[in-house]
Protein backbone atom coordinates (compact mmCIF):
# COMPACT_ATOMS: atom_id res chain seq x y z
CA UNK A 1 0.00 0.00 0.00
CA UNK A 2 1.31 3.44 -0.91
CA UNK A 3 1.41 6.33 1.54
CA UNK A 4 -1.28 8.12 -0.49
CA UNK A 5 -3.54 5.05 -0.35
CA UNK A 6 -3.04 4.82 3.42
CA UNK A 7 -3.80 8.51 3.78
CA UNK A 8 -7.00 8.22 1.78
CA UNK A 9 -8.15 5.31 3.93
CA UNK A 10 -7.59 7.61 6.91
CA UNK A 11 -9.46 10.45 5.19
CA UNK A 12 -12.40 8.21 4.32
CA UNK A 13 -12.57 6.85 7.87
CA UNK A 14 -12.62 10.32 9.40
CA UNK A 15 -15.06 11.57 6.78
CA UNK A 16 -17.52 8.89 7.88
CA UNK A 17 -16.88 9.58 11.57
CA UNK A 18 -17.02 13.37 11.35
CA UNK A 19 -19.92 13.62 8.92
CA UNK A 20 -22.05 10.62 9.90
CA UNK A 21 -20.60 10.03 13.37
CA UNK A 22 -23.64 11.27 15.23
CA UNK A 23 -25.58 8.34 13.79
CA UNK A 24 -23.75 5.84 15.99
CA UNK A 25 -21.71 7.89 18.50
CA UNK A 26 -24.58 9.53 20.39
CA UNK A 27 -25.72 7.57 23.44
CA UNK A 28 -27.71 8.40 26.54
CA UNK A 29 -24.51 9.43 28.33
CA UNK A 30 -23.04 11.48 25.48
CA UNK A 31 -26.19 13.15 24.18
CA UNK A 32 -25.37 16.40 25.97
CA UNK A 33 -21.83 16.46 24.52
CA UNK A 34 -22.27 15.27 20.94
CA UNK A 35 -24.83 16.67 18.59
CA UNK A 36 -27.70 14.30 17.83
CA UNK A 37 -28.18 15.85 14.40
CA UNK A 38 -26.21 15.11 11.27
CA UNK A 39 -23.50 15.77 10.40
CA UNK A 40 -21.36 15.60 13.53
CA UNK A 41 -18.70 18.10 12.37
CA UNK A 42 -20.66 21.30 11.86
CA UNK A 43 -21.94 24.33 13.68
CA UNK A 44 -25.01 24.43 11.46
CA UNK A 45 -27.10 22.45 13.93
CA UNK A 46 -25.55 22.47 17.38
CA UNK A 47 -23.57 25.55 18.42
CA UNK A 48 -23.00 24.28 21.97
CA UNK A 49 -21.40 20.96 21.03
CA UNK A 50 -17.72 20.16 21.26
CA UNK A 51 -17.32 18.38 17.96
CA UNK A 52 -16.28 21.17 15.63
CA UNK A 53 -13.17 23.07 14.58
CA UNK A 54 -11.28 25.57 16.73
CA UNK A 55 -12.24 28.52 14.52
CA UNK A 56 -15.81 28.49 15.87
CA UNK A 57 -15.02 29.12 19.57
CA UNK A 58 -12.28 31.58 18.60
CA UNK A 59 -14.78 33.81 16.78
CA UNK A 60 -17.34 33.44 19.56
CA UNK A 61 -14.82 34.37 22.25
CA UNK A 62 -13.52 37.37 20.33
CA UNK A 63 -17.11 38.62 19.96
CA UNK A 64 -18.52 37.89 23.42
CA UNK A 65 -15.45 37.80 25.67
CA UNK A 66 -12.41 39.67 24.38
CA UNK A 67 -14.47 42.58 23.05
CA UNK A 68 -15.93 42.94 26.54
CA UNK A 69 -12.43 43.36 27.90
CA UNK A 70 -11.94 46.46 25.74
CA UNK A 71 -15.19 48.15 26.71
CA UNK A 72 -14.98 47.14 30.36
CA UNK A 73 -18.13 44.98 30.42
CA UNK A 74 -16.22 41.75 31.15
CA UNK A 75 -13.48 41.15 33.73
CA UNK A 76 -10.05 40.12 32.45
CA UNK A 77 -10.18 36.58 33.82
CA UNK A 78 -13.66 35.97 32.46
CA UNK A 79 -12.68 37.43 29.09
CA UNK A 80 -9.36 35.69 28.57
CA UNK A 81 -9.67 32.30 30.31
CA UNK A 82 -11.95 30.66 27.69
CA UNK A 83 -9.65 31.84 24.91
CA UNK A 84 -6.59 30.56 26.75
CA UNK A 85 -8.25 27.17 27.25
CA UNK A 86 -9.16 27.02 23.55
CA UNK A 87 -5.63 27.93 22.46
CA UNK A 88 -3.97 25.50 24.91
CA UNK A 89 -6.25 22.66 23.78
CA UNK A 90 -5.49 23.45 20.16
CA UNK A 91 -1.78 23.70 21.00
CA UNK A 92 -1.81 20.17 22.44
CA UNK A 93 -3.32 18.83 19.22
CA UNK A 94 -0.80 20.75 17.09
CA UNK A 95 2.12 19.48 19.20
CA UNK A 96 0.92 15.90 18.78
CA UNK A 97 -0.23 15.98 15.14
CA UNK A 98 0.85 19.31 13.63
CA UNK A 99 -0.89 19.84 10.27
CA UNK A 100 -1.88 16.20 9.87
CA UNK A 101 -5.51 17.21 10.48
CA UNK A 102 -5.52 18.95 7.11
CA UNK A 103 -3.82 16.21 5.12
CA UNK A 104 -5.17 13.13 6.87
CA UNK A 105 -8.55 13.87 8.49
CA UNK A 106 -10.24 17.05 7.19
CA UNK A 107 -13.53 16.14 5.41
CA UNK A 108 -13.38 19.22 3.19
CA UNK A 109 -9.82 18.44 2.10
CA UNK A 110 -10.87 14.89 1.25
CA UNK A 111 -13.89 16.18 -0.69
CA UNK A 112 -11.63 18.39 -2.82
CA UNK A 113 -9.26 15.50 -3.52
CA UNK A 114 -12.17 13.34 -4.66
CA UNK A 115 -13.33 16.11 -7.00
CA UNK A 116 -9.84 16.36 -8.51
CA UNK A 117 -9.78 12.58 -9.06
CA UNK A 118 -13.18 12.82 -10.75
CA UNK A 119 -11.91 15.63 -12.96
CA UNK A 120 -8.91 13.54 -13.95
CA UNK A 121 -11.01 10.50 -14.82
CA UNK A 122 -13.46 12.62 -16.82
CA UNK A 123 -10.58 13.84 -18.94
CA UNK A 124 -10.73 17.44 -17.76
CA UNK A 125 -7.40 19.11 -18.47
CA UNK A 126 -5.57 19.41 -15.17
CA UNK A 127 -3.43 22.30 -13.98
CA UNK A 128 -0.64 20.22 -12.45
CA UNK A 129 1.00 23.15 -10.67
CA UNK A 130 0.28 26.84 -10.28
CA UNK A 131 3.19 29.09 -11.20
CA UNK A 132 5.17 30.60 -8.39
CA UNK A 133 3.87 34.14 -8.91
CA UNK A 134 0.25 32.95 -8.67
CA UNK A 135 1.07 31.01 -5.51
CA UNK A 136 2.67 34.07 -3.93
CA UNK A 137 -0.40 36.17 -4.70
CA UNK A 138 -2.76 33.58 -3.21
CA UNK A 139 -0.84 32.92 0.01
CA UNK A 140 -1.66 36.20 1.82
CA UNK A 141 -5.41 35.59 1.42
CA UNK A 142 -5.55 32.96 4.18
CA UNK A 143 -3.73 35.33 6.56
CA UNK A 144 -6.16 38.15 5.74
CA UNK A 145 -9.10 35.81 6.41
CA UNK A 146 -7.44 34.66 9.63
CA UNK A 147 -6.81 38.18 10.95
CA UNK A 148 -10.01 39.87 9.82
CA UNK A 149 -12.70 37.17 9.91
CA UNK A 150 -11.47 35.20 12.92
CA UNK A 151 -10.26 38.05 15.13
CA UNK A 152 -10.85 41.64 14.01
CA UNK A 153 -14.46 41.47 12.74
CA UNK A 154 -15.76 39.50 15.77
CA UNK A 155 -14.07 41.95 18.18
CA UNK A 156 -15.50 44.97 16.33
CA UNK A 157 -18.91 43.25 16.40
CA UNK A 158 -18.65 42.78 20.14
CA UNK A 159 -17.77 46.46 20.51
CA UNK A 160 -20.80 47.44 18.46
CA UNK A 161 -18.96 48.81 15.42
CA UNK A 162 -20.12 46.06 13.06
CA UNK A 163 -23.37 44.15 12.63
CA UNK A 164 -24.09 40.93 14.49
CA UNK A 165 -23.68 38.88 11.31
CA UNK A 166 -19.92 39.56 11.30
CA UNK A 167 -19.47 38.06 14.76
CA UNK A 168 -18.93 34.70 13.08
CA UNK A 169 -18.18 35.82 9.54
CA UNK A 170 -15.96 32.91 8.58
CA UNK A 171 -18.45 30.28 9.75
CA UNK A 172 -21.06 32.00 7.60
CA UNK A 173 -19.01 31.50 4.43
CA UNK A 174 -17.14 28.26 5.26
CA UNK A 175 -17.69 25.65 2.50
CA UNK A 176 -17.43 22.83 5.06
CA UNK A 177 -20.76 23.86 6.59
CA UNK A 178 -22.50 23.49 3.25
CA UNK A 179 -20.61 20.38 2.16
CA UNK A 180 -21.17 18.39 5.35
CA UNK A 181 -24.88 19.18 5.48
CA UNK A 182 -25.39 18.38 1.79
CA UNK A 183 -23.61 15.07 2.40
CA UNK A 184 -26.53 13.99 4.60
CA UNK A 185 -29.17 15.24 2.19
CA UNK A 186 -29.87 18.53 3.95
CA UNK A 187 -30.03 21.57 1.66
CA UNK A 188 -30.94 24.06 4.41
CA UNK A 189 -27.46 25.61 4.48
CA UNK A 190 -27.47 26.36 0.76
CA UNK A 191 -29.66 29.46 0.77
CA UNK A 192 -29.84 33.22 0.34
CA UNK A 193 -30.70 35.00 3.59
CA UNK A 194 -33.28 37.77 3.71
CA UNK A 195 -32.67 38.81 7.32
CA UNK A 196 -30.58 41.84 6.36
CA UNK A 197 -28.20 43.08 3.69
CA UNK A 198 -25.28 41.81 5.76
CA UNK A 199 -26.67 38.31 6.13
CA UNK A 200 -27.70 38.27 2.46
CA UNK A 201 -24.18 39.26 1.39
CA UNK A 202 -22.56 36.55 3.52
CA UNK A 203 -24.96 33.87 2.27
CA UNK A 204 -24.29 34.85 -1.35
CA UNK A 205 -20.53 34.72 -0.72
CA UNK A 206 -20.94 31.30 0.91
CA UNK A 207 -22.91 29.89 -2.03
CA UNK A 208 -20.52 31.40 -4.57
CA UNK A 209 -17.42 30.17 -2.70
CA UNK A 210 -18.83 26.64 -2.42
CA UNK A 211 -19.67 26.52 -6.12
CA UNK A 212 -16.32 28.03 -7.09
CA UNK A 213 -14.49 25.47 -4.93
CA UNK A 214 -16.28 22.59 -6.68
CA UNK A 215 -15.56 24.01 -10.15
CA UNK A 216 -11.89 24.72 -9.41
CA UNK A 217 -11.28 21.38 -7.65
CA UNK A 218 -12.07 19.53 -10.88
CA UNK A 219 -8.81 20.78 -12.38
CA UNK A 220 -6.84 22.52 -9.60
CA UNK A 221 -5.61 20.68 -6.53
CA UNK A 222 -6.95 21.77 -3.13
CA UNK A 223 -8.33 25.20 -4.13
CA UNK A 224 -9.96 26.11 -0.81
CA UNK A 225 -7.15 24.67 1.32
CA UNK A 226 -4.89 27.37 -0.10
CA UNK A 227 -6.97 30.10 1.61
CA UNK A 228 -8.22 28.19 4.66
CA UNK A 229 -7.46 30.09 7.93
CA UNK A 230 -6.82 26.81 9.73
CA UNK A 231 -3.32 26.76 8.20
CA UNK A 232 -2.25 30.09 9.76
CA UNK A 233 -3.73 28.95 13.08
CA UNK A 234 -1.55 25.84 12.95
CA UNK A 235 1.50 27.67 11.62
CA UNK A 236 1.79 29.76 14.78
CA UNK A 237 2.74 26.61 16.72
CA UNK A 238 4.12 24.32 13.99
CA UNK A 239 7.73 24.48 15.20
CA UNK A 240 6.64 23.01 18.55
CA UNK A 241 5.15 19.91 16.95
CA UNK A 242 6.53 16.40 17.27
CA UNK A 243 5.31 15.51 13.77
CA UNK A 244 7.12 17.27 10.94
CA UNK A 245 8.43 17.16 7.40
CA UNK A 246 12.24 17.09 7.41
CA UNK A 247 14.68 17.58 4.56
CA UNK A 248 18.27 16.37 4.57
CA UNK A 249 19.34 17.32 1.09
CA UNK A 250 23.09 17.82 1.49
CA UNK A 251 24.71 16.58 -1.73
CA UNK A 252 21.97 14.03 -2.52
CA UNK A 253 19.32 16.52 -3.68
CA UNK A 254 19.78 17.68 -7.26
CA UNK A 255 16.72 20.03 -7.15
CA UNK A 256 14.89 17.96 -9.75
CA UNK A 257 11.60 19.60 -8.76
CA UNK A 258 9.62 16.35 -8.37
CA UNK A 259 8.67 17.30 -4.82
CA UNK A 260 7.12 20.58 -5.97
CA UNK A 261 5.25 18.91 -8.82
CA UNK A 262 3.81 16.35 -6.38
CA UNK A 263 2.89 18.90 -3.72
CA UNK A 264 -0.87 19.69 -3.92
CA UNK A 265 -0.19 23.11 -2.38
CA UNK A 266 2.62 24.03 -4.82
CA UNK A 267 5.20 24.80 -2.13
CA UNK A 268 8.23 25.71 -4.24
CA UNK A 269 10.44 26.13 -1.17
CA UNK A 270 10.57 22.34 -0.70
CA UNK A 271 13.24 22.05 -3.38
CA UNK A 272 15.55 24.58 -1.72
CA UNK A 273 18.73 23.34 -0.07
CA UNK A 274 18.33 22.17 3.53
CA UNK A 275 20.28 19.83 5.76
CA UNK A 276 18.37 17.99 8.48
CA UNK A 277 15.88 20.84 8.86
CA UNK A 278 12.18 21.02 9.58
CA UNK A 279 10.53 22.26 6.38
CA UNK A 280 6.89 22.09 7.48
CA UNK A 281 5.97 25.32 5.72
CA UNK A 282 2.86 27.35 6.47
CA UNK A 283 0.97 25.85 3.51
CA UNK A 284 2.08 22.27 4.18
CA UNK A 285 -0.63 19.75 5.11
CA UNK A 286 1.81 16.89 5.81
CA UNK A 287 0.23 14.76 3.10
CA UNK A 288 3.65 13.28 2.35
CA UNK A 289 3.35 13.35 -1.45
CA UNK A 290 6.65 15.20 -1.78
CA UNK A 291 8.32 12.36 0.12
CA UNK A 292 6.70 9.76 -2.12
CA UNK A 293 7.91 11.38 -5.32
CA UNK A 294 11.43 12.24 -4.20
CA UNK A 295 13.78 9.96 -6.20
CA UNK A 296 16.65 10.07 -3.72
CA UNK A 297 17.18 8.01 -0.57
CA UNK A 298 16.39 9.73 2.75
CA UNK A 299 16.34 13.27 1.36
CA UNK A 300 12.77 13.89 2.55
CA UNK A 301 11.06 12.24 5.50
CA UNK A 302 8.00 12.45 7.69
CA UNK A 303 9.30 12.22 11.24
CA UNK A 304 7.79 11.96 14.69
CA UNK A 305 10.36 13.53 17.01
CA UNK A 306 13.60 11.97 15.71
CA UNK A 307 12.02 8.79 14.41
CA UNK A 308 11.33 8.56 10.65
CA UNK A 309 7.83 7.33 9.83
CA UNK A 310 8.31 7.40 6.07
CA UNK A 311 11.39 8.34 4.04
CA UNK A 312 12.04 8.88 0.36
CA UNK A 313 13.79 6.14 -1.58
CA UNK A 314 14.69 5.34 -5.17
CA UNK A 315 12.92 1.98 -5.07
CA UNK A 316 9.67 3.40 -3.72
CA UNK A 317 9.80 6.31 -6.19
CA UNK A 318 9.96 3.95 -9.18
CA UNK A 319 6.98 1.93 -7.98
CA UNK A 320 4.98 5.00 -7.00
CA UNK A 321 5.67 6.79 -10.27
CA UNK A 322 4.47 3.77 -12.25
CA UNK A 323 1.25 3.54 -10.23
CA UNK A 324 0.59 7.23 -10.81
CA UNK A 325 1.07 6.88 -14.57
CA UNK A 326 -1.22 3.85 -14.66
CA UNK A 327 -3.90 5.72 -12.72
CA UNK A 328 -3.96 8.71 -15.06
CA UNK A 329 -3.68 6.58 -18.21
CA UNK A 330 -7.30 5.41 -18.26
CA UNK A 331 -10.34 7.64 -18.28
CA UNK A 332 -13.95 6.87 -17.51
CA UNK A 333 -15.04 8.22 -20.91
CA UNK A 334 -13.11 7.82 -24.12
CA UNK A 335 -9.99 5.84 -24.84
CA UNK A 336 -6.71 6.09 -22.98
CA UNK A 337 -4.00 8.31 -24.38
Amino acid sequence: MTLTALRRVSQLFFFVILVYGALFMTTFYSSDKLTQAYPALTCAYDKSGGDYCVLIPMQHQMDHRVAGLFNGSVEAMQALMPTVITIVTFLVLVVLLNKAFCGWTCPLGFFQEVLTIIGTKLGIRQIKSLDIETVRKIRPIKWLIFVFLIFLFPILTGLGFLGHELGSAFCSICPSRIMTTLAVGDTSQLYVSSLSWGYMTLSLIADFLFGLMIALALFVRQPFCRICPMLPMQSVFKNLSLFRLVKNGSSKCDTCGNCVKACPMDIYEIQESAENRNITFADCTLCGKCVEFCPDDDVLALKYTKFPLFSSSQEYFKKRNKLDRDFTKYKWFGSSK
